[in-house]
């Protein structure tokens, strides 16, 4: 298990766990995190699951494939932290990740 923070643009706090091996998008859907709207199911065909990685994690996850980032680029407000929760998984390196959820998705 790993915690994830998921963090509204009005500034509350959501601490959730995951199981490693969890997208953060289906973590969010299980947890009712209405920011994820997720209208692909993770296919990869939207970017209604984007999210904005805390800065200080950014270095430390995955990097983003050449399609996740053409996708994100469609999304509402992106920017450098800019990424499709569908593509993240969670693993034990993960814990206490932040995930802040775009105000275009509430």
């Amino acid at each position: 298990m790993a915690n994830i923070i998921f963090v509204k643009s009005s500034g509350e706090l959501i601490e959730v766990e995951a199981q490693v091996g969890q997208s953060i998008m289906e973590v969010a859907l299980n947890n009712n995190i209405d920011e994820v709207l997720a209208e692909c199911g993770g296919s990869m065909s939207c970017a209604t699951c984007h999210v904005h990685i805390a800065p200080e994690w950014s270095e430390k996850i995955e990097s983003a494939t050449e399609i996740e980032t053409e996708l994100v680029e469609c999304a509402i407000d992106p920017d450098g932290y800019s990424r499709l929760s569908c593509q993240i998984f969670m693993c034990d390196e993960y814990e206490g990740i932040v995930v802040n959820l775009p105000a275009s998705q509430n």
